[in-house]
């Protein structure tokens, strides 16, 4: 059933953490913000800030200073084209979600220039506002759209769900040699020319949903006990406990993850339980690869090292533990390798999970531009923050369908051999960072579109 739901009262608003009330403008807010946001709009109210525009935000804060309260609303996604014009209750559109808008746009509705009716209009910043984003709204300096701007305005507008954007420019771009080998999970990328790679930066409207998807993450060391003291021999039974208690909170930190995600409240309660029982193998894998790995691949590692199996268990180890084996060392290697962001674990996580390819969804479009935002969001912050590495988006990407075959192969692994084959790799991956092969297992690119 879905039990583990009961807490969805206890959401918090992204603005202040207090408990929040629902949907406003757009992001997941408290009654305080939500008035506050709307006051500020509606009165062109323009805020000074007397210490570093870095105001802490919570509950018993959040009065001290008005300008950092206003900024937070904008970069967290609350929309200011969602407030009815003439200020009665009730939002303009409730299927409007967060907005991402640029730098250059919260500056000015901050400095008040964005009121100023006469101003013209010389940024693209009214991306993800339906009336405006038609590509002739971006103008550069000689009054010609530039193709930043172009391309910027109809990517928001598809991304918002706004409009179905104008593709035909990118459908017929060459597709780079690499992605061909992403399997049929993000099929629709290929179609719709996501891929190629775009002379743009839309980091600015990226990074606060980036920064959204971070802060549902639990970051803090997993809590189960893992020490043991010195001389002590682990029994199979004892590292098998273990192991159920590790995932356990793992599990656990998923289903409160969900809770806070930013879009949350946009699909039903029963999709999330469909989505939840079908990836929640591979979000723990992910979770033990990256955020938790210090954790994994060391207190972990060390109580493994004290149990000894015994000849019947290395005997009867199965085919696909061999092969499970082999993959997780690999990846391990691989994500080792590239030291994934906490910002760019946090994007695969919300990818992997928002699969829409699962059967028995209600929702499956819904979820299909959920996928495909996080999909833009995860390269544009990938493609600015590392310039020099071309490659980098597709290569974090091509580990997701890796991490769900390993999942997949997982569940036929007998339970009494785990504890052999976390031994194993952890093991392995402990002593190999130094000396390893670069290249995949054998037979590994061919079997991971299965």
């Amino acid at each position: 059933g879905d039990g583990w739901y009961d807490a969805a009262d206890q959401r918090t608003c992204l603005i202040c953490g207090d408990r929040a009330t629902g949907l406003h403008y757009g992001i997941i807010s408290c009654e305080g913000c939500k008035g506050f946001f709307k006051r500020s709009i509606c009165n062109k109210r323009v805020y000074r800030c007397n210490r570093d525009k870095n105001c802490e935000m919570s509950r018993k804060q959040r009065n001290r200073c008005q300008y950092c309260r206003l900024l937070k609303c904008l970069q967290m996604g609350m929309n200011r084209k969602a407030i009815r014009e003439d200020g009665m209750p009730g939002g303009r559109n409730k299927s409007i979600g967060p907005v991402q808008i640029t730098e250059e746009e919260i500056e000015r509705i901050m400095s008040g220039q964005e009121f100023k009716e006469d101003v013209p209009e010389h940024t693209w910043g009214n991306n993800g506002d339906s009336d405006h984003s038609s590509p002739s709204n971006g103008a550069s300096e000689g009054n010609q759209p530039s193709p930043a701007s172009t391309l910027s305005s109809n990517r928001s507008a598809e991304m918002n769900g706004y409009t179905a954007a104008l593709r035909d420019q990118y459908i017929n771009t060459s597709m780079s040699t690499h992605y061909h080998l992403l399997p049929h999970l993000f099929s629709y990328a290929a179609q719709s020319g996501l891929l190629t790679p775009q002379p743009r930066s839309l980091y600015p409207q990226s990074h606060p949903l980036v920064l959204q998807l971070v802060a549902a993450e639990d970051l803090a060391p997993l809590t189960t006990p893992m020490l043991i003291e010195d001389g002590y021999k682990v029994t199979q039974v004892e590292l098998f406990a273990l192991l159920c208690r590790l995932a356990d909170e793992l599990l656990f930190r998923q289903i409160s993850w969900i809770k806070k995600l930013p879009f949350f409240c946009e699909l039903s309660i029963e999709d999330y339980t469909c989505l939840l029982s079908s990836t929640w193998q591979e979000l723990i894998l992910l979770s033990c690869l990256t955020i938790y790995s210090a954790q994994i691949f060391g207190d972990l590692a060390d109580v493994t090292a004290k149990y000894t199996p015994s000849d019947d268990e290395l005997q009867g180890f199965s085919e696909d533990g061999m092969e499970v084996m082999e993959r997780l060392i690999y990846l391990y290697r691989k994500f080792n390798q590239l030291k994934i962001s906490n910002e760019e674990y946090a994007c695969m996580k919300a990818i992997n999970f928002l699969n829409q390819d699962i059967r028995g969804l209600s929702n499956v479009s819904q979820l299909e531009q959920l996928n495909k935002r996080y999909w833009y969001v995860c390269q544009d912050y990938i493609e600015y923050k590392y310039p020099h590495q071309p490659k980098r988006f597709p290569e974090i990407m091509m580990c997701l369908p890796e991490i769900r075959y390993i999942a997949g192969k997982l569940v036929n692994v007998p339970l009494e051999q785990l504890p052999l084959l976390f031994k194993a790799v952890l093991h392995s991956c402990k002593s190999s960072l130094t000396s390893y092969r670069t290249g995949p297992p054998p037979g590994l690119t061919a079997s991971s579109g299965n």
